[in-house]
């Protein structure tokens, strides 16, 4: 089972143990701020959408295979949701996270965490009608 895994190791090129150093993206400063920014932006948008009981925030961290960029929102009740973003080769090129990407994120953010808050006291809250 040992050689299915991607750390056992290419014979000759990666020892067994270890990625290989195609694996792992390597952001420019310039390229760390920008992601830093863009999912600075989507924390931003996120709280447009949500009163202020909801938490948000925002973090930049490098993985085992680069920089993973993830916004989390902490609902009043409920859990947690966030999404996460790893960029690859493909995205150094151009820009990291676009402005669409970014709202649809945001978006999507806002609609998981009313949903966990919906989930949450659902059961808690007596319908007036039927």
């Amino acid at each position: 089972m040992n050689g299915n895994t991607p750390y056992a190791g290419t014979p000759d090129v990666t020892q067994a143990g270890q990625r290989a150093s195609a694996d792992v993206v390597e952001l420019s400063s310039e390229q760390t701020r920008a992601l830093r920014d863009s999912v600075a932006d989507i924390a931003t948008l996120t709280r447009q959408f949500l009163p202020d009981e909801y938490v948000i925030g925002s973090q930049v961290t490098n993985g085992l295979t680069g920089p993973q960029a993830t916004v989390s929102v902490q609902p009043p009740v409920g859990h947690i949701v966030s999404a996460g973003f790893e960029p690859d080769d493909d995205d150094l090129d151009d820009e990291l996270i676009d402005a669409e990407e970014r709202d649809e994120v945001a978006r999507g953010l806002a609609a998981s965490a009313v949903l966990q808050v919906k989930q949450a006291v659902e059961d808690q809250i007596t319908p007036t009608a039927r």
